[in-house]
């Protein structure tokens, strides 16, 4: 099992849109879990109005899609994931960029990251829906931010603090490894919407670092964060034994 668990990052201020746009994509999530329970048609139906459908975006159709995919989830197992990438690494970008700013910069980075999936797959009729996409974006910018942040990955019952840009930087490459080689027919994933997003999100934070200094801000702070870590207390690490019923 390899989990990414926490960064060594502390956010200078309350991430108030982090927050809330993982609070929206629960409540839009427990909305429809809700009002579809048991009806296969009615889920449908929502993906054919409010998911990405990349050839109905080609004829012009349904193009709110771009916008309002980002919003919907396959299950819980899918809104968890994206949700904990949120608000591990959404706090420090939001910090950086300020609450309205953050906020311009998810929601458009989740519109790029949707056009480049139609981009690579513009005749595909399967609905493509979730925020990795945008939290994909926020992992980019979080990448040219604090290429040396600590991120600590709990890999097999131990606790390993690995840098950001060799974490992200590989989960990038995979995700286009995939991209190029999976037969998108035969994919669940749209890898590419998780390239795009990262893409994106690299390009639109590069104003930020420029005006934080660019090579002179990582020189400054030597790659790290501009503020002292966290510090956890690795050696000897145990994690607590969790009761659990397997299904």
């Amino acid at each position: 099992m390899i989990l990414a668990i926490r960064d060594h990052n502390p956010s200078g201020c309350k991430p108030y849109v982090t927050y809330a746009l993982i609070a929206l994509n629960v409540l839009i999530h427990i909305y429809v879990t809700v009002t579809t329970y048991g009806n296969n048609y009615a889920l449908y139906d929502i993906y054919e109005n409010w998911a990405l459908i990349p050839h109905q975006v080609h004829y012009g159709h349904d193009l709110h899609g771009l916008f309002s995919s980002m919003f919907l989830h396959a299950d819980w197992l899918h809104l968890l994931g994206n949700m904990w990438f949120l608000y591990l690494f959404g706090d420090n970008v939001e910090d950086e960029m300020g609450h309205g700013w953050f906020l311009l910069y998810y929601l458009a980075s989740g519109i790029l990251a949707a056009i480049a999936q139609y981009a690579f797959e513009p005749y595909s009729a399967i609905p493509v829906i979730g925020a990795s996409g945008a939290i994909s974006a926020v992992m980019g910018g979080y990448f040219l931010l604090y290429p040396l942040a600590k991120v600590d990955f709990f890999i097999f019952y131990k606790i390993f603090p690995i840098p950001a840009f060799v974490c992200l930087g590989l989960w990038f490459f995979i995700d286009l490894f995939e991209g190029v080689s999976t037969n998108p027919a035969e994919s669940e994933v749209a890898y590419w919407e998780h390239v795009g997003g990262f893409v994106a999100g690299f390009i639109l934070t590069l104003p930020l670092w420029r005006r934080r200094g660019g090579r002179d801000f990582w020189k400054k702070t030597d790659f790290h964060p501009p503020h002292p870590e966290a510090n956890y207390d690795l050696a000897g690490t145990r994690m607590p034994k969790i009761s659990m019923r397997r299904k």
